[in-house]
This record gives C-alpha cells, sequence and structure tokens, in this order.
C-alpha cells in the first residue's frame, strides 16, 4: 500500500508537470504575438512556480522525483528501493503523456499529437547533459528543506542558459514528444536527448560524492 500511494504521487505529480510545462507553452504561444523570448518568459514562470508547489506537495510522499533519472540516482544511492524503480519509471512516463493530452484537451486541441521540432545538434545535446548535471547536483547538495525552491530556481535558470531550454528529464522528453506545440520535440530527437540526460545525472553523482565529506572515522 505503501508504494501504491508513492506511485500514485509520482503519476498525479508528472502529469500535473507536463500538463504545466505544455499548457503554459500552448498559452503562450497564442498571447504572445509571435515574440519567443516573451512566449519563453511566460513559460519559464509557470513551470518553476509549478513545479516547486508539485514537489511541496508531493515530495513528502514519494520524493517527488516526476524524473526517471532522478529516480535512478536515488535508487544507486540507496534512496529508493531497486525494485521501485521500475514502476517509479513506468508511472513518470505514463504520467507525462497523460499530461501532454490533458494540456491539449485544455485547449481544445487535439489530443493525440506527435511533435515536428526537431531538436538535434551537438551542442543541443551538451545543453541537456549540463541542465541534467546541474539538476541533480542541485538536488544532491540542496540542504534539508531548501531542495523544492532550488530545483524550481536552477530549472527556471536553465530554460535561458541552456540551448536546450532544460528539459533535464526523460519523462519531460517522452510527453513533449506528444505535443506539437511550443514545447515539443520530435520523436527523432529524443534518444540523443535522453542519452545526454543520463550521462549529466551520472557525472553529478560522482561530482556530488568527491563534494561530500567524508564521515569522521572512529578512533
Amino acid at each position: 500500500m505503501a508504494l501504491a500511494r508513492k506511485l500514485l504521487a509520482e503519476g498525479l505529480g508528472t502529469t500535473l508537470l507536463l500538463a504545466v510545462v505544455i499548457g503554459s507553452g500552448v498559452m503562450a504561444e497564442q498571447l504572445s504575438g509571435g515574440n519567443v523570448a516573451l512566449a519563453l518568459l511566460a513559460n519559464t514562470l509557470a513551470t518553476v512556480g509549478g513545479l516547486y508547489v508539485l514537489i511541496e506537495v508531493f515530495g513528502p510522499v514519494s520524493g517527488a522525483h516526476f524524473n526517471p533519472a532522478v529516480s535512478a540516482v536515488m535508487a544507486w544511492r540507496g534512496a529508493l528501493p531497486w525494485s521501485a524503480l521500475p514502476p517509479y519509471v513506468a508511472v513518470q512516463l505514463s504520467g507525462a503523456v497523460l499530461g501532454a493530452w490533458l494540456a491539449h484537451g485544455m485547449f481544445d486541441l487535439p489530443v493525440w499529437q506527435l511533435s515536428t521540432k526537431l531538436r538535434s545538434s551537438p551542442g543541443l545535446w551538451l545543453a541537456e547533459g549540463v541542465a541534467t548535471f546541474g539538476l541533480v547536483l542541485v538536488i544532491l547538495r540542496a540542504p534539508a528543506g531548501r531542495a523544492p525552491a532550488m530545483v524550481a530556481g536552477y530549472i527556471g535558470a536553465a530554460y535561458w542558459f541552456t540551448a536546450s531550454t532544460s528539459f533535464a528529464n526523460p519523462a519531460a522528453v517522452m510527453g513533449r514528444m506528444f505535443s506539437n506545440s511550443f514545447a515539443g520535440i520530435a520523436p527523432a530527437s529524443a534518444p540523443a536527448f535522453v542519452g545526454a540526460q543520463l550521462v549529466g545525472a551520472a557525472l553529478a553523482v560522482l561530482v556530488a560524492s568527491w563534494l561530500t565529506e567524508d564521515p569522521p572515522r572512529a578512533r
């Protein structure tokens, strides 16, 4: 029963997160009059606010990962049982797709879509590695009680300092593949994004371990 509650929290949280990301992207595109910078700013602000609230709401239940890369890191560090990792990833990925469909439904768009927005270049792959590296490092190094604000703040900044606008999440890639909108990514571009994200997450774990002080040894 405890795992079921955690899976519900992860699935629902990821659904709402992708609805925020994609829905705010649709709204921003409709209202910005073709001003891409303004649309990105609106998308960023909504994502930062939504992410912060969702982490606060679901964090005490499931950890509020909403991200297979983060869940894998937590399993590696012993904070999540390995047996829980596959169902966590499954509800995150399915929740991301449901979030895309929910956003489309709210704006009277066709629910079923596939993105045609190609995002493929070495710079974008590097950006996704950097974005995910920073996200995981913030999560691992954030002082107790400050992770929600720090994670949301970092993602907001990374929307602007990375060329990829910081997906930093394989579930986000999954959901955004199914939205031919401002926030979308073509399926052909997805594998490289996910690969870069996983490399960034692994490097963050390595660096975080180097930054952590060794516990005092018993004399």
